[in-house]
């Protein structure tokens, strides 16, 4: 089988990498950190370093937000379709770099280059698209006051202002796009901190950017680490709203840092996501779907369907084709031919997983499949399957971040009892129900606290669905109307006639 890529592609993009450091992007320039100071950058596949980005903290931080601010007062006069304008044409230069974005994806997170290519890719590009669409769609409405006499009444909405965009590393490249992308389509000016663990894309967005042509310090990004760049960006007193992907616990954090100046906040946080299969269900479709859930980017996924509950009727065909498909999965270099799991982003990440798996064995559980770290050079960790799992444990209780999943079985109870299980979580971003049975699909859906609940499949992430979750797996939501309407402030507007 062949590389779906360019190995000359490949070959120039390691001695670019290679040869210098990244630099931060900031006020339309490429500069290199106030202290000079780097950090070094590794392929999850190998373990090795293989390139270097600026090390960013407060005062490069300040900088940025600096320069949003002097570019904020034009951007949001920019007619609203220039802005759209300048949104297309930066995702049809994403689609012209794809192949270098996603080689570079797949160096930097692990993921496997087609997901790299499609998820990464192509789900920025189509970001791009339909928030460019919002721009000129942005709007108030007229209102009737009750009070005595006679009023024109109406609302505004206005561009927030500065924002602060915290993305996570294991969706790097579509997950910064997807944060500037509702910004700048409100009229928001952007500092943007990738992960530390996953800088490299960014960079790229940068270039891009800036041969798009935005108005310098339109968009700005910085290149560090959470403790110092991160932190900075949450605290500082320009900043407007920070949007932040993440792990619930950085989230709470970043409430607390925003309260110097009561800047709005957006937080899509944990999971610890339910399926539910019932015996009804056409399992050709529920048994795979189950298993990439989980298994799909090694698990890295806020949205993983990580806790199962099958019904006993069917529990064992079921959990047996999950395990089948976790023994069968080719894991290996995101970039080997055929690769349908990678490794994990770090080590520190692999020995959270494999932690959690011995948690799950010391307080019962059985490992149907998987279980073990996999041998060689790289983070590699193989799909697991716990079965006798139940509430209490740690790897029920608590999200894993990793291709594990926990295998629970129920009866012939009320529609009540399995959403009460499914509801048994700190968390609420995601579910997904199997059946035939239509009535029982729409009543478990309403009783589920979830942001979303996938039918039979249903869509994946997709711009135009609200995405977002209940309980501590954040605050309110991203994409659709709602996800750009977030990046505004409502203005009301009454005039005595």
């Amino acid at each position: 089988m062949t590389a779906p890529f360019s190995p000359d592609t490949l070959n120039s993009l390691r001695s670019e990498l290679e040869s210098k450091a990244r630099k931060l992007f900031i006020d339309g320039e490429f500069v290199a950190a106030a202290s000079g100071e780097t950090f070094d950058v590794t392929d999850p596949a190998t373990g090795e370093t293989f390139a270097s980005a600026a090390s960013g903290a407060a005062e490069d931080i300040d900088r940025a937000v600096k320069a949003a601010r002097a570019a904020f007062p034009k951007w949001a006069a920019t007619p609203p379709a220039t802005r759209a304008d300048m949104l297309l044409k930066l995702a049809s230069l994403i689609e012209r770099e794809g192949e270098r974005i996603a080689l570079t994806e797949t160096l930097d997170n692990g993921m496997p280059f087609m997901m790299a290519k499609f998820a990464g890719v192509m789900g920025a590009a189509g970001q791009l698209r339909y928030n460019a669409g919002w721009a000129t769609k942005l709007a108030g409405e007229t209102l009737t006051p009750s009070a005595p006499g006679e009023w024109h009444a109406f609302t505004l909405r206005e561009p927030v202002g500065v924002v602060g965009s915290i993305v996570p590393w294991n969706f790097p490249f579509v997950m910064a796009v997807s944060k500037i992308a509702p910004a700048l389509s409100a009229g928001c000016t952007v500092v943007l901190k990738p992960a530390e663990q996953t800088p490299l894309t960014a960079v790229i967005l940068a270039e891009l950017v800036q041969e798009a042509g935005f108005p310098a310090g339109v968009v700005n990004i910085v290149t560090g680490f959470g403790a110092t760049a991160g932190a900075a960006l949450a605290e500082h007193k320009d900043v407007d709203k920070i949007s932040f992907t993440g792990s619930t616990s950085v989230g709470k954090s970043i409430v607390h840092a925003s309260t110097g100046n009561l800047k709005r906040v957006s937080l899509e946080l944990g999971g610890k996501s339910p399926v539910v299969i019932f015996a009804d269900a056409d399992l050709d479709k529920a048994i795979p779907a189950a298993a990439m859930g989980i298994f799909g980017n090694s698990g890295q996924v806020c949205a993983a369907g990580s806790r199962l509950f099958v019904h006993e009727a069917i529990a064992d065909r079921v959990i047996e084709g999950i395990a089948e498909r976790a023994r069968s999965l080719k894991v290996g270099a995101g970039l080997a031919p055929g690769t349908e799991m990678g490794p994990l982003v770090s080590e520190k990440q692999l020995e959270r997983v494999l932690g959690y798996i011995e948690s799950g064995a010391g307080e019962g559980a059985t490992v149907a499949a998987g279980g073990q770290r996999i041998d060689g050079e790289g983070y590699f960790v193989q799909p697991t399957v716990l079965t006798g799992t139940a509430s209490g444990m740690k790897v029920v209780e608590e999200e894993i971040f990793g291709p594990v999943l926990c295998a629970m079985r129920f009866g012939d109870g009320e529609i009540d009892a399995i959403a009460e299980q499914a509801n048994a979580s700190e968390y609420g971003l995601s579910s997904a129900i199997w059946t035939r049975d239509i009535s029982n699909a729409l009543k478990l859906t309403k009783r589920l606290q979830a942001g979303t609940v996938r039918i039979n499949g249903g869509a994946g992430v997709d711009p135009s669905l609200p995405l977002g979750g209940y309980k501590a797996s954040g605050w309110g939501r991203e994409n659709g109307r709602a996800g750009v309407e977030a990046y505004t402030e409502l203005k009301a507007v009454t005039v005595a006639l």
